[in-house]
């Protein structure tokens, strides 16, 4: 049954690889950018599955060495190798099984993540940026590029609002379970009486919106231009460099200041337009489906508690799935990968299941 989905993958991978030599293809830039993409991940599930063909082949023929040969040396030989290959085949398996999971189209693409303080006045601003340093971290960990577009400063330090790009290899597939309302309790250093206070952030993460995912008709953007401006509002400049577009069928609004160049800026809060944009239209299409609906972790309800970074008991408890690490000020130094790596581990066991393979 596993050989047979590997023969399919595998032809649909040599129809794609034909395809895109195609001049017509090629002129369709919108086709020819899916299909690279389809290339690429398609590419791993074909090497693993020749992998496993090669497992299973050593198998049979160490399984006829045992039936057919009287050479004691080549008996311990071969069941040698049938104990290597069945252990490989075991494994192979297991990765092909989640290979084979249907992707999420946008896990491909780069980020637009969005920080808010919460609850817990300047203490939540102090978390607010923690949680960047954290995020950026991870990211700088994974060679991945951070670029800021507009932030709000706290009285304190930190952020009542921060918002950065993240680009590099499938960043949506990594942090798209980000999303939600991350909890702190600690100590405030304005605290005389050592009472430890609960504050919190919120964290978006947006799928970037490349052009062909969503039409953006300029006409029906307001364009306004004013001073960057620093903590507490004051301005940092007298030139009118920062950006602010509001998309007026949907009301939503992007905004830039961090550039030093009006045209940059505009660029960059542009993208962020299209993200929120795009993430709208993908939320009415979660919302006709059922079982993305339904998925525990994938609840696109930003009010969920998603995880609490306890400072006294040194711990971080994701409330998804009920996983408390010890190891708190590690993770806030960027080491997420824990975390992240069992939600999806979760992830992929839910849809195995649903799928009847395990």
């Amino acid at each position: 049954m596993l050989l047979e989905k590997i023969e399919i993958v595998e032809k649909r991978y040599d129809e794609i690889y034909q395809m895109i030599s195609n001049p017509e293809i090629i002129a369709d830039q919108k086709k020819y950018i899916q299909l690279n993409k389809e290339l690429k991940e398609l590419s791993k599930l074909v090497e693993t599955g020749k992998l496993y063909k090669d497992a299973v082949s050593q198998k049979l023929e160490a399984e006829e060495y045992l039936n057919s040969s009287d050479d004691e040396d080549m008996i311990a030989m071969a069941k040698e190798q049938l104990d290597k290959s069945k252990e490989d085949i075991n494994n192979l398996d297991e990765e092909i099984k989640i290979l084979l999971i249907p992707k999420d189209p946008e896990d491909s693409k780069n980020v637009v993540v969005e920080i808010r303080a919460g609850t817990g006045g300047d203490e939540a601003s102090i978390f607010a940026g923690d949680l960047y340093r954290m995020y950026t971290k991870f990211a700088q960990d994974r060679k991945w590029k951070v670029s800021v577009v507009d932030t709000s400063e706290g009285n304190d330090g930190g952020f009542k609002e921060v918002i950065f790009e993240i680009s590099g290899q499938d960043v949506y597939g990594v942090l798209k379970y980000e999303s939600g309302v991350h909890r702190v309790q600690r100590v405030p250093q304005t605290e005389t009486q050592g009472r430890v206070h609960t504050s919190a952030a919120t964290v978006m993460v947006l799928p970037e919106a490349e052009e062909f995912d969503v039409e953006i008709n300029m006409n029906e953007v307001r364009v306004d231009y004013f001073c960057s401006s620093g903590p507490g509002g004051q301005s940092v400049n007298t030139t009118l460099s920062a950006v602010r577009l509001t998309h007026e069928p949907t009301g939503v609004v992007a905004q830039c200041q961090d550039q030093k160049s009006q045209h940059k800026n505009k660029e960059k809060a542009l993208k962020v337009l299209r993200s929120r944009v795009y993430e709208i239209e993908l939320n009415k299409r979660m919302e006709s489906d059922s079982k993305k609906r339904n998925e525990l972790v994938k609840s696109g309800d930003r009010s969920a508690k998603i995880r609490t970074y306890n400072y006294p008991q040194g711990r971080v408890t994701d409330h998804r799935i009920g996983l408390s690490l010890y190891d708190l000020p590690k993770i806030l130094d960027g080491d997420v990968s824990k975390l992240i790596d069992e939600i999806q581990l979760y992830i992929n066991t839910e849809r195995l299941k649903e799928a009847g393979e395990v």
